[in-house]
């Protein structure tokens, strides 16, 4: 910023830099009405070209009075300001104005006041565009300390949830097959009751099991379940259920699916390919399974404890029947 014409620096006593450094944000005003010099924060908000610019063509007054003259400024010393820069009339500032001795000008001293944090974000301000006594200092002391705690709350916070959803996942998932368990297929079931759309719910038991764990040891037994919750979970769809409710008992939950042709189908798939050997340990390993499928069909909700008992009678029959087969219980 250019400095004030020969003289000037006198009736003030302070050089530029030393102005620059106290009050950022002042405006020198000259016995004629232009600008004489301006604080390097605010000819960053205001731009280039100050010097020389009628007073009235940089700053708005808006109260106590309307208009922004040298006169009318020097009849408003010692009275608080309330104005803006015409080159950013949407951002109130505060001001105080004095007036220079032997009728040489005034001295307008400008604050950000409410809008510092606005006026820091648009102009891209730091501590050093403040004077160091300024109280904007402390205020974006205060503003980047909360920015830094807000922002490591949410951190925070979002590990926490993290950990919560997590914990509340590894709850409702059985360890060794890495699907449902009786917990997790509970809410399923409450979720998909809820949802008034239709479901069914296809319950697996897996045939000769017991013979094959009690042969070849509980290692073989486990990975015999995983494998055949693999099977499972391979003929489900994305938004369909798949839950463990007990040793080598399963359960399937799919959405929006009551057609009993289709899903007598989609039984007998799941029997041949569980009844193809399967690989475990070295051993070559043969299951079977029954099926027993209940519908829920109703506009009103289904009882989903009701419903998991009609498909476990189902099973039963389907295990009655010779096993190695699919019963669908009929509509209740």
């Amino acid at each position: 910023m250019a400095g004030p014409p020969v003289g000037q620096g006198r009736v003030i006593g302070l050089s530029g830099s030393a102005l620059d450094r106290l009050m950022p944000m002042h405006l020198w005003i000259g016995a004629s009405g232009l600008v004489v010099r301006a604080g390097p924060t605010l000819a960053r908000m205001a731009g280039d070209g100050l010097c020389g610019q009628p007073l009235e063509r940089v700053i708005a007054l808006r109260h106590p009075a309307r208009a922004a003259t040298l006169d009318l400024m020097l009849r408003l010393q010692g009275t608080p300001l309330k104005l803006n820069l015409t080159a950013a009339p949407d951002m109130p500032l505060k001001g105080m104005v004095v007036a220079l001795p032997a009728g040489s000008g005034a001295f307008l001293n400008l604050s950000p006041g409410l809008s510092l944090v606005e006026a820091v974000n648009r102009f891209d301000l730091t501590l050093q565009d403040f004077a160091a006594t300024d109280l904007a200092v402390e205020l974006l002391w205060l503003v980047e300390a909360k920015s830094a705690v807000t922002t490591e709350l949410k951190r925070l916070a979002n590990r926490l949830n993290g950990a919560r959803a997590s914990a509340e996942a590894r709850a409702a998932t059985d360890t060794l097959t890495n699907v449902a368990n009786r917990r997790g297929l509970e809410a399923m079931l409450t979720r998909q009751a809820a949802s008034g759309r239709p479901f069914a719910v296809m319950q697996v038991d897996l045939d000769h099991f017991k013979a094959i764990n009690d042969t070849h040891g509980h290692a073989a037994g486990d990975a015999l379940l995983q494998e055949a919750a693999a099977i499972l979970r391979g003929q489900c769809r994305r938004r369909d259920g798949v839950g463990r409710i007990g040793g080598d008992e399963f359960v399937l939950v799919f959405d929006d699916l009551v057609d009993p042709r289709v899903l007598h189908r989609i039984g007998q798939r799941l029997i041949e390919r569980l009844e193809q050997p399967i690989e475990v340990n070295g051993q070559t390993c043969r299951i079977s399974a029954s099926i027993g499928v209940a519908l829920s069909t109703g506009p009103a909700p289904t009882d989903p404890v009701r419903l998991l008992h009609e498909a476990d009678r189902a099973l039963y029959e389907s295990k009655r029947a010779g096993r190695g087969r699919v019963t669908i219980a009929a509509p209740g």
